[in-house]
């Protein structure tokens, strides 16, 4: 049995999420290969080639893999997966696009966002907003599988020596060009690897508000900001600071709550936190049923006062 991590990278380097999969494809069973595909990606492919645990990185190069567009993605997976019994993508957006294309090519069923290798046939994965955990085997020659990076810890990434293959790449499908991107500029850690998220709700009441009360205690904690659907919907916070089961999946050391009620779509995106602190003044807020430390308060008084304290 051998693995196939399919990489998120930006050319230059390996994004975290690569790590936290090839620890998946690790208890697989068998050898890891990792492939890099993208345009000047020579800064990947060798960090890539440095995380342990992993036997062989495939580089492959083309002007249509430079901002990983799902149908070449895709087309270039197929030309290599008669090589390997699992295919392993990160559950992010670009791994959730590239992914079902690749299952449906291959006519198998895809087993998304798995949390646990019970066995190289076996899986376990969230459903129901992570109320309940379904084990699913797959009898299929090749398993397509998308990896909730919060379920396992990242493989280290450096300590490895890979072997590196370079590959012709399969050729434009045509069928979709990049056009631009707007990127949302953040000095803060990204969400889903941020150590410390600080996350508001609906209660802050505006994004004036939002920003009077959360950024300072974000700025002492060095920490990331999120908000639930619920703001992010009266547009208190942009769309890359959703949490939850519609938003981001997070899994932060310490993940701070102030004016969120903890509704379940809410709780399938955090609970899986190391610390929760709630701050909520309804004793009846279902975030307390998670919260490892919860405070019956005023968010508008509570927050400032640990601001001002750290």
């Amino acid at each position: 049995m051998t693995s196939l991590v399919i990489a998120e990278h930006d050319n230059a380097s390996i994004k975290p999420a690569t790590l936290n999969t090839v620890t998946a494809a690790a208890q697989c069973g068998g050898e890891v290969h990792i492939l890099v595909a993208g345009k000047g990606a020579e800064g990947a492919a060798k960090a890539a080639s440095t995380i342990a645990g992993v036997a062989k990185v495939i580089h492959v190069e083309g002007d249509h893999f430079a901002h990983g567009l799902a149908e070449n993605m895709a087309t270039q997976v197929l030309s290599i997966a008669a090589s390997y019994s699992h295919i392993l993508f990160p559950a992010t957006a670009s791994g959730k696009n590239i992914a079902p294309r690749v299952a449906a090519a291959l006519d198998v069923g895809q087993i998304s966002d798995i949390t646990q290798v019970d066995a190289p046939d076996t899986f376990e994965r969230p459903i129901y907003a992570g109320n309940a955990i379904a084990t699913v085997q797959s009898m299929d020659a090749t398993k397509v599988i998308t990896v909730r990076t919060t379920g396992f810890d990242p493989a280290a990434s450096t300590g490895g020596s890979a072997a590196m293959e370079v590959l012709a790449g399969v050729a434009d499908s045509g069928k979709t060009a990049f056009l631009g991107s707007e990127i949302a500029k953040n000095d803060r850690p990204e969400l889903t690897a941020a150590k410390i998220i600080v996350s508001g709700g609906r209660a802050l009441g505006s994004a004036e508000k939002f920003n009077d009360v959360m950024t300072p205690l974000a700025d002492k904690l060095g920490a990331a900001l999120g908000a639930s659907r619920a703001a992010v919907d009266a547009g208190y916070a942009p769309n890359d600071w959703q949490v939850g089961q519609t938003g981001k999946i997070v899994a932060p050391q310490l993940y701070i709550a102030a004016g969120i009620s903890g509704a379940i779509q809410h709780l399938a995106g955090m609970k899986d936190s190391k610390v929760i602190v709630a701050i909520n003044k309804d004793p009846e807020a279902p975030i307390f049923s998670v919260a490892d430390y919860g405070l019956e308060a005023d968010l508008f008084a509570a927050v400032p006062e640990l601001t001002a304290a750290l």
